[in-house]
């Protein structure tokens, strides 16, 4: 299956929004739990949100009331609405699918970088 190519990443100041998109050809994409992680410089990668097949939503605690995951099937893209933007959010993100046979997560692509500084 081929990686996601994720875009939207940028430089931002405190409190901005900006949304992330990835897309990818896959073909069991509406079959899938879709997520979006991030690695900060020195960190490891880290579940931001995912998101069921059947739109059952995951974010972690960092991030709740501020982002929010979707997923347009017909186009098999995922999008990240981020809103409030911390210092902390500053990392690569990545999208990911989540293998229904082993439950790993698959399908790294670059990532695109959101940097929050001021």
């Amino acid at each position: 299956q081929p990686p996601f190519v994720e875009s939207g990443g940028k430089l931002v100041q405190p409190g901005e929004s900006l949304e992330l998109s990835c897309g990818t050809s896959i073909s069991i994409f509406r079959d899938v739990t879709l997520a979006w992680y991030r690695q900060a410089a020195g960190m490891q990668r880290e579940l931001v949100a995912s998101i069921s097949r059947t739109g059952t939503t995951f974010y972690t605690d960092s991030v709740k009331g501020r982002f929010t995951i979707s997923r347009d099937n017909p186009m098999n893209r995922i999008h990240l609405q981020m809103n409030n933007l911390k210092p902390e959010d500053t990392a690569i993100y990545y999208c990911a699918w989540q293998s229904r046979e082993t439950g790993d997560f698959k399908g790294w692509g670059p990532g695109t970088q959101v940097t929050v500084s001021s």
